[in-house]
């Protein structure tokens, strides 16, 4: 028992850093941040003005037509894109999954865009327009989508014209399935390929039912990283609200809480719609 216990206490030590972090830098600034969502913050000479408003900046971020509408195309955007993200991540690991020459060259190339997406070269790249398949438009396919029926067309040209930013999106993903693509027992695979079990069987009954926790951790994460994204209206809106004179930090941290919940309902959304298939579809 001392021996346990003195392991114990030596984990703490081990840990204690990271707990002093995370209270110092992560629960501290969230807590103030929405302290200050309650207040009118002002800089003046002597330091930090802080004007209780109650809820009025919250009332007035609810009236606010352009943070509205950029939530919108924020969550529109979302639930488009997350699945999207997730799905090409799978098919694209699976893909690097097979017996084929050059496989680590593939998997670096597809993992390099989570090295360098940070903001300016993503901005950098757009600006150049590279983020998009070149000449798309000129196909008279594209053109023929634009102008049919079709209830789907709008998502369908989101796609299109975004295939480079979702596939940027998918470096991390790709080396989580990976991972648990390589941690599957080949034993059962060729026991249900003696049985006759086809390759869409395989991956049906198999190999999708054995990756659902690891999608919906995808899930997560992709919402994460996707919501804090530098191409997301909000942030960039947010972030021009802390340093004006008529908003400043305190609107600012308003529109961050609401824009958090946002997310929250976004990601609560997409896990439960996937709880759902897995259940129906899996283990139905």
């Amino acid at each position: 028992m001392n021996r346990l216990s003195s392991e114990k206490y030596i984990g703490y030590v081990f840990v204690a850093p990271w707990i002093v972090g995370f209270l110092i830098f992560t629960v501290h600034p969230i807590g103030y941040s929405l302290l200050m969502s309650f207040f009118r913050v002002t800089f003046t000479a002597t330091g930090i003005s802080m004007d209780a408003t109650g809820f009025a900046n919250f009332r007035s971020a609810m009236m606010d037509i352009e943070f509205i509408r950029k939530a919108m195309d924020f969550s529109i955007q979302s639930l488009i894109s997350i699945p999207l993200i997730v799905i090409l991540a799978l098919v694209i690991a699976l893909l690097l999954n097979l017996p084929i020459k050059g496989q680590g060259v593939f998997r670096t190339i597809f993992f390099l865009p989570v090295i360098i997406s940070s903001g300016p070269v993503i901005d950098k790249l757009m600006d150049m327009g590279v983020m998009t398949l070149p000449t798309l438009s000129q196909y008279g396919f594209y053109h023929a989508l634009l102008v049919s029926d079709f209830f789907l067309v709008n998502v369908l040209a989101y796609v299109l014209n975004n295939i480079i930013v979702l596939l940027w999106f998918s470096g991390v993903q790709i080396l989580i399935f990976l991972a648990a693509l390589q941690k599957m027992a080949p034993q059962i695979y060729e026991a249900a390929r003696i049985d006759g079990a086809s390759l869409w069987e395989i991956f049906w009954k198999i190999t999708l039912p054995n990756l659902s926790s690891i999608i919906l951790v995808n899930i997560v994460y992709t919402t994460v990283v996707y919501a804090q994204s530098t191409l997301n209206g909000v942030i960039e809106l947010i972030s021009s609200h802390m340093f004006k004179t008529q908003t400043g930090f305190g609107y600012a941290s308003a529109l961050a809480w609401i824009y958090f919940l946002l997310v929250a309902l976004i990601l609560a959304f997409l896990s439960g719609i996937f709880m759902i298939f897995n259940k129906k579809s899996f283990r139905g």
